[in-house]
């Protein structure tokens, strides 16, 4: 895990380095481990032209609909969109399967920098790396359920008048009310993961150093907010379905229960990735971090940091530019 650069050689000292800014007190922390990557701004630009690139060359329609629609279709074994949803429990396996569906939607690309801290764990035997990596994994998977219910209850709750039942297409340039709750949404999250990359290389301080000394799951189970977090401004739209079947409901038990799912359909396939990449790589990894503990340091700040800015471009400017306020650089097949 990230957390076993710490164990290494002292933080080097002197302009540049650990220290200077950093976590508090130039102490190591979940996402700064105290050793400063030589070229840490050309690890921060990489991460960011990454994201930037991402963004050009991401299809929604591709991933929405020939990936998500065809793997929803199969897991229910009918069409998933044309299909009304009969009932509570019909409901809680449509948002499992939904939820599995929509791994590769572009606002889960960012699970991918939330897994990124967890590579390396050094254990003697295969399984052993595997259990280890299951409590980080149980305490990112209760951040996002916990977040997920919330939002259940209140959509439940408040039924058809959200922002994110809107579809219309009227004032604001065109932008609906659920594509402005996106923006927004998916603009702060992005936001909070370039500063938690940065941290990563001591350029701002880890902002969650002091309570993880205290609570040391409190980092994980962050990460795992903000991927419950998602729901709240998802445009996905098998998602909008399970939505308005929730808000329409009125029934708080079934929006916690249906929302909490999704949540956990969302991070299953990336974790049973990360099981296996642990299991059959951890201890490479291990020593390869260790070897020189500012690597841990580098891919945390470019994973995060590229996740944000495509959160930030993606969910903000390219969803200007698809409604032609302004203009930004899109491949053809993503227009």
């Amino acid at each position: 895990m990230a957390q076993t650069a710490q164990r290494s050689a002292p933080a080097p000292s002197g302009p540049g380095r650990a220290g200077d800014i950093g976590s508090d007190s130039g102490r190591s922390s979940f996402f700064f481990n105290g050793h400063v990557p030589r070229r840490r701004l050309l690890v921060v630009a990489l991460g960011a032209l990454f994201g930037f690139a991402l963004t050009v060359v991401w299809s929604a329609k591709f991933v929405d609909q020939v990936i998500g629609d065809t793997v929803a279709d199969g897991l229910l074994g009918h069409p998933a969109k044309e299909t009304p949803i009969a009932g509570v429990l019909a409901g809680v396996v449509f948002a499992l399967a939904t939820g599995i569906a929509g791994t590769f939607t572009a606002c889960n690309v960012a699970v991918f920098s939330a897994l990124a801290p967890l590579a390396g764990g050094r254990s003697l035997t295969r399984r052993g790396r595997m259990a280890a990596a299951l409590r980080p994994l149980g305490l990112l998977a209760l951040g996002a359920v916990g977040v997920s219910a919330a939002y259940g209850i209140v959509v439940a709750v408040a039924g058809t008048g959200m922002p994110q039942f809107d579809v219309g297409q009227g004032g604001g340039g065109g932008l609906s009310g659920r594509l402005v709750q996106a923006m927004v949404v998916y603009g702060v999250i992005g936001v909070v993961m370039v500063w938690l990359g940065l941290a990563a290389v001591g350029v701002v301080r880890d902002p969650l150093a002091g309570v993880a000394r205290r609570f040391p799951g409190a980092p994980m189970l962050f990460m795992g907010a903000l991927i419950g977090l998602f729901l709240v401004g998802r445009p996905f739209p098998l998602f909008r379905k399970l939505f308005h079947d929730a808000a329409e409901s009125g029934n708080v038990v079934y929006g916690a229960s249906a929302f909490a799912v999704q949540s956990v359909g969302n991070i299953v396939v990336m974790g049973v990735l990360f099981l296996l990449v642990t299991g059959f790589f951890g201890d490479r990894l291990h020593r390869w971090l260790t070897a020189r503990p500012s690597r841990a340091s580098a891919l945390m700040a470019a994973a995060f940091v590229a996740a944000g800015v495509f959160m930030v471009l993606y969910w903000d400017l390219r969803i200007l530019a698809r409604r032609e306020l302004i203009w930004y650089p899109m491949a053809p097949w993503a227009a």
